[in-house]
């Protein structure tokens, strides 16, 4: 029986491509204990089993950003451009590549997947509920600056205007004289 393998090391080797949650072809073919020619070759005889949203091949410009991503090269002299799976691939793998550890590794690989997935959702959850709030605090600021201005009116009243002089003459037109 295949040891367990931490599951830090396998969520370590998750990247984003494309938007998408991937593994590339020598990280799993470490993980399953292949060569990766014999992963891809697997891959290859079953290729109806891999449409675009299970694998696809990096491109150049993505595996330059890969290797800026991880931070060094592990691929130093490759050849082919390699492949990534998205969990749907990694799923799929287990089906072709018939060992024991391939199975073992991949429940492992597909858990750090799910948890991967709990914890983009966990965090939408707190992004909604932090807007929902940004949205309540600015009704909030809004009623009390309304209330503030008004305090501020009651403490700062408009000057009141002299009283006019009136002359007589004025009085009389009035109807206050006599």
């Amino acid at each position: 029986m295949t040891e367990k393998l931490p599951q830090e090391v396998i969520e370590s080797q998750i990247y984003i491509l494309r938007e998408k949650k991937v593994m590339i072809d020598h990280d799993l073919a470490v993980l399953y204990g292949v060569t990766t020619g014999n992963l891809n070759k697997a891959v290859k005889r079953n290729i109806d089993r891999f449409p675009e949203d299970f694998m696809f091949q990096l491109t150049p410009e993505e595996l330059k950003n890969l290797i800026f991503q991880i931070g060094r090269s592990k691929w130093g002299g490759i050849r082919k451009l390699p492949f990534a799976f998205t969990d749907y691939g990694v799923a799929m793998l287990s089906g072709v590549l018939n060992s024991e550890r391939a199975v073992l590794v991949n429940i492992q690989i597909m858990r750090a997947f799910v948890k991967l997935r709990n914890v983009v959702s966990d965090n939408s959850e707190i992004r909604k509920a932090l807007t929902n709030i940004e949205k309540r605090l600015n009704i909030h600021d809004r009623q009390i600056q309304i209330a503030f201005d008004a305090l501020k009116s009651l403490f700062h009243p408009k000057p009141e205007l002299p009283e006019k002089q009136y002359s007589p003459e004025e009085k009389k037109k009035m109807g206050f004289g006599k």
